[in-house]
């Protein structure tokens, strides 16, 4: 008798465990815990540790670091470390896990792999992994022990939640490498939309930045690498953004950077020292302009590609697509190809010249403060009297920059 109501017991356990929970509140329990990970590795260990885009209470911090080593095991020096390598040899051989160079299909199944492999590569702590904890805890317990805290996160859930809390545990431990190695790592640099050309590869995944905390909106992050808020666009939400403002007014944080916002001065008829000053601190949000603008000159070209130059569809459509990329990253074919377009159409290579000439004035490191001024001066006369409606326009538009 005594036997059967232990095994009735033990039976009743496993079916519910303490605290006897359903369905539906273990899956809002599975939403909220995977949420609070998404939190922390955007908040702690992204924006925090790898970018010092923001200081943290000790409070959050601390909690952060237990929360994540309960949850995944992750060690803040190897994230951060790796991270700041990726940002730094980004889309080349060295990057720990691009898809340019390895290959979306190995980025997305094998993604927590590559970052298994890189953080036993020692050159790259020492490298890329200054500045992170290095206190009692963290070498005793969080370091040490790794592994420890995600055993203990699985019996903490099959105490809770009985046998289903395996599966619970099993969620938990793939949400990382899924959503942040797999989907991050890999459609982030491969598929999507870009508010920048940045120098790499970098896309907006989704402009609602909500189940990976904001770090769907990749292209924003890789264009303003140390901005705490990911969002850049009106129509755009970074959640992670959200709760940093939040512990910023509980005084838990405080913001040390974000991307910078262009301010204008649409009375103002010449580009002077502060213009060109606000213009290279702004030459992202200038050259997602010009892109407009340049969009705006092919739709008034078209129609006489189409009837007088009679071009293909084909043709036309991959052309396009060409006139938006940067022209340093084009290939040989590519060239040519732009160069049979601009036969056609003097306004749309003077576009493609003009951007060209517009970037090289940040690029001018050489060149006094005048000098870049009379360059960037002479750039909006010409773009004035050039006669296309869209580059006057976009002219005006930067000379207001202030």
């Amino acid at each position: 008798m005594m036997l059967n109501t232990v095994f009735d017991a033990v039976v009743d356990f496993l079916s519910n465990g303490l605290t006897r929970a359903g369905g539906w509140q273990v899956l809002i329990y599975t939403l909220v815990v995977t949420h609070i990970t998404i939190a922390g590795v955007t908040i702690y260990l992204h924006r925090c540790q790898a970018h010092r885009a923001l200081d943290l209470h000790a409070v959050p911090s601390h909690f952060f670091r237990f929360w994540l080593w309960l949850t995944t095991g992750m060690v803040t020096k190897e994230w951060a470390a790796i991270h700041r390598k990726h940002h730094a040899k980004c889309e080349t051989p060295d990057d720990p896990h691009s898809p340019v160079t390895r290959g979306i299909k190995k980025v997305l199944l094998e993604g927590s792999e590559l970052y298994r492999i890189e953080s036993k590569n020692m050159e790259t702590m020492e490298k890329y992994g200054h500045g992170t904890p290095t206190d009692w805890i963290e070498r005793n317990l969080y370091t040490k022990y790794s592994w420890q805290g995600i055993a203990l996160m699985m019996i903490i859930n099959v105490m809770l939640f009985g046998a289903i809390g395996v599966t619970v545990w099993a969620v938990q431990m793939i949400w990382i490498p899924i959503m942040a190695a797999g989907i991050i790592n890999g459609i982030g640099h491969f598929w999507g939309y870009r508010n920048y050309e940045c120098t790499d590869a970098a896309t907006n995944i989704f402009p609602w930045g909500i189940l990976i905390g904001g770090e769907e909106l990749h292209n924003n992050h890789h264009t303003f690498g140390t901005s705490a808020k990911l969002s850049s666009k009106w129509y755009e939400f970074d959640i992670g953004w959200m709760y940093i403002r939040i512990l910023e007014i509980m005084h838990l944080a405080k913001v040390k950077k974000v991307a910078p916002a262009p301010k204008f001065d649409r009375e103002k008829l010449i580009a002077d020292f502060e213009t060109l000053q606000s213009v290279i601190a702004n030459r992202y949000d200038v050259m997602a302009k010009y892109a407009k603008s340049l969009k705006q000159a092919w739709y008034d070209e078209v129609e006489h590609l189409k009837e007088k130059a009679q071009l293909e569809s084909s043709f036309l459509k991959s052309a396009k697509k060409l006139l938006q990329r940067e022209p340093g990253k084009l290939e040989t074919n590519q060239k040519l190809q732009l160069v049979e377009l601009f036969t056609h159409s003097k306004a749309l290579e003077t576009m493609h010249e003009m951007r060209v000439e517009l970037a090289a004035i940040w690029d001018r490191s050489h060149s006094s403060r005048e000098q870049l001024l009379q360059q960037l001066q002479d750039w909006c006369e010409r773009a004035e009297a050039s006669g296309i409606k869209a580059l006057s326009e976009f002219s005006l538009r930067l000379r207001s920059y202030a």
